[in-house]
């Protein structure tokens, strides 16, 4: 376990996110609790358009319009709720105290200029008074990544390969010293060897700078590498949360359950490898009410159609299922009677 002495505690609760659409505003993420232990590495995994985008987003609290943040709280120790801070104490948290890396890395790089000059640009929107530590400290970051400091910072993003300027992305979102980073899909359209490297890179810098990271993926195999806790997002929805090796060994809600099943498996039967049935709703097609996962679920139930799941914790282990929740109070009549 990484040492937590300078890490902060992020508690997310009730976060519910809307987007306004012709048919009124709907719910990409709604109702979310998810508490990021200080020094460690949180994992939220799910199929596109689950919502893990827009919770990362609004852990900086710039979800865009026509999006905005309807109701909760995102708490980081020593900042306060941050998604009470606008002007200039919101632009000073971003990047010095929450670090972000983005989806798509040559995204968020201007084209037009070195990697330097964005770098001192970075610096001078945060009034650093030594911009020439802060190229120091650059050339260090990318170095411990494998990387020639002094040619990245003179190269245009357009220079570098895909793994370099995600790299360059988690240096910018380092160099400032942030302690909470977040990392959306960071290895997503990356060769199998660089994905390794990115996962290696993100494991070790975590330890080395004690962060209390948040990484955002599709990929179940990749969070297992680097991850401490594993939380499964389902319709703007956290269904099952837990230390990530229990989850994975022993997943409890369907979905999970369903997301480890398609994983193909590299020996034995390619067969069993199975995906899941129909597809991930969109923001028009998510329920009113009851289980938003209900439409695609081997083991739906009456209840499902009506009423929402509650989270039931357990042994440091939480999951949203009324199978569940009526298996586990059969099980308990079942050891008392």
């Amino acid at each position: 376990m990484t040492s937590t002495t300078h890490a902060p505690g992020v508690r997310i609760r009730d976060l519910t996110v809307v987007y306004r659409t012709p048919a009124g505003e709907l719910p990409a993420v709604r109702g979310v609790d998810l508490e990021l232990v200080p020094g460690t590495i949180t994992g939220v995994v799910g199929e596109s358009g689950s919502g893990k985008s827009t919770l990362a987003l609004s852990l900086l609290n710039a979800v865009q319009p026509p999006g905005r943040i309807a109701a909760g709280a995102v708490e980081i120790d020593g900042l306060g709720d941050v998604l009470t801070l606008g002007g200039e104490d919101l632009r000073r948290t971003r990047g010095r105290q929450v670090g972000y890396v983005f989806q798509a890395a040559q995204n968020s790089l201007n084209p037009l200029k070195t990697i330097g000059k964005q770098l001192l640009d970075l610096g001078r929107s945060h009034d650093v008074a030594d911009p020439r530590a802060l190229v120091r400290d650059a050339k260090v970051l990318l170095a411990r990544m494998g990387l020639d400091g002094g040619r990245v910072l003179d190269s245009y993003q357009h220079e570098l390969s895909g793994g370099m300027r995600q790299r360059v992305g988690i240096m910018l979102a380092l160099v400032l010293n942030a302690k909470v980073v977040v990392l959306d899909e960071p290895t997503t359209a990356l060769d199998m060897i660089t994905q390794a490297t990115i996962l290696r890179i993100i494991r070790e810098v975590h330890e080395e700078r004690e962060l209390t990271t948040l990484v955002i993926t599709h990929d179940v195999g990749a969070i297992a590498e680097v991850a401490d806790g594993l939380a499964v997002m389902y319709g703007g929805r956290i269904v099952e949360h837990g230390p990530v090796r229990k989850v994975l060994a022993t997943p409890r809600h369907p979905y999970t359950q369903g997301l480890i099943r398609a994983i193909p498996r590299l020996s034995g039967d390619i067969s069993l490898a199975r995906a899941l049935p129909g597809r991930p709703p969109t923001l028009g097609t998510l329920p009113a009410q009851g289980c938003v996962f209900r439409e695609r679920c081997e083991r739906r139930l009456a209840v499902c159609d009506t009423d929402d799941p509650v989270v039931i914790t357990r042994n440091g282990r939480s999951v949203a299922c009324h199978a569940v929740e009526r298996a586990a109070a059969v099980a308990m009549r079942k050891e008392y009677a």
